[in-house]
């Protein structure tokens, strides 16, 4: 039961701050980038909430599917599937062919490396805002808090947004959401809840690697590590500034069984070389609603220089490996 009202209490915060920015930014639209992956899902639900309260029509939520050299049929599907379920505007605008010519231009070598992914991301960011220049409209923000503490996100793409619904949910919490929604929320809408469950059964990618035969191929957790660690590491540095050694003993217990000590200890190093790596992409975050007790905006509670060395807290991890 608690679950269930901290869900409705989420996404209350998520949509009535999203309200009062369209009401602050006199808008008449939503433009969102619906990949069909689980946070995209999330925001457009928000989305749809908002505007339902706002009393304004579906239509005036434009879902913009990009679908560019790494999209797969499944997030296509879902993201057709997720318009059509509450009758939402959607707007298809390939960027193949966009992609090409900037790729020539820059004479790239062909080959599938961060300027070739990074160029997709970068596409699809400026098409969904001079899209809602259009229409009159605010881009809604998707990337998660999860992505935002290991820099997870292309700068000056997927990063940017005119408000972002979701900058304080971590991933495991956002699957949460979504699979409660579709239990509890898309009842009168019958092909909505079929469609969530397909979303949450979609492998967590960015796709913009070529799929191998019609599958995803680039699997975002076998990159960076399992969300559910990276969750708990970040929970208990961000809320209660735990160093690496305390962090790594709590989760020897928590995930026995599920993570052998040396997986900890490895993907423990991990999101700390990104967390603090990346802290640039935080400095210059969109606003958003605070969902929980921490954030990582730099207007609010996290607060450092884009220069700062995780070597010590590495250090530290590297003698956990040997002793």
């Amino acid at each position: 039961h608690e679950l269930e009202a901290r869900a409705a209490e989420i996404l209350n915060i998520q949509a009535s701050g999203l309200m009062r920015r369209m009401q602050a930014a006199r808008s008449t639209a939503m433009v969102i980038g619906l990949s069909g992956g689980l946070d995209s899902t999330l925001a457009f639900l928000v989305a749809w909430d908002a505007l339902q309260q706002l009393g304004m029509d579906a239509k005036q939520l434009h879902a913009i599917t990009m679908p560019g050299p790494g999209t797969s049929s499944g997030t296509y599907s879902n993201a057709q599937g997720l318009a059509a379920a509450v009758h939402a505007h959607l707007e298809e605008i390939p960027i193949n062919a966009a992609v090409e010519q900037h790729l020539a231009d820059l004479k790239h070598t062909g080959d599938f490396d961060v300027v070739f992914e990074n160029a997709q991301a970068r596409e699809r960011t400026q098409i969904l805002f001079n899209y809602a220049n259009k229409v009159g409209g605010i881009v809604v923000g998707t990337g998660d808090l999860s992505e935002l503490a290991l820099g997870w996100c292309t700068f000056n793409a997927d990063h940017m947004a005119n408000y972002n619904v979701n900058a304080s949910v971590p991933k495991t919490l956002i699957a949460y959401l979504v699979r409660w929604y579709a239990q509890h929320r898309a009842g009168v809408h019958p092909n909505l809840s079929t469609v969530l469950q397909r979303v949450l059964e979609t492998p967590i990618s960015p796709e913009l690697i070529p799929p191998e035969d019609g599958e995803i191929s680039q699997l975002t957790e076998s990159l960076v590590g399992p969300y559910e660690l990276h969750d708990y590491f970040l929970y208990h540095y961000l809320r209660h500034g735990s160093r690496p050694t305390k962090i790594f003993a709590l989760a020897r217990r928590s995930f026995n069984g599920a993570h052998s000590d040396a997986e900890i200890a490895h993907w423990l190093k991990q999101f700390f070389q990104r967390f603090i790596s990346q802290q640039f992409k935080r400095s210059t975050l969109p606003p958003g609603p605070k969902v929980g007790s921490v954030s990582l905006s730099p207007r609010g509670d996290w607060r450092m220089p884009d220069e700062a060395s995780a070597q010590a807290l590495l250090d530290e991890i590297d003698q956990i490996q040997t002793t």
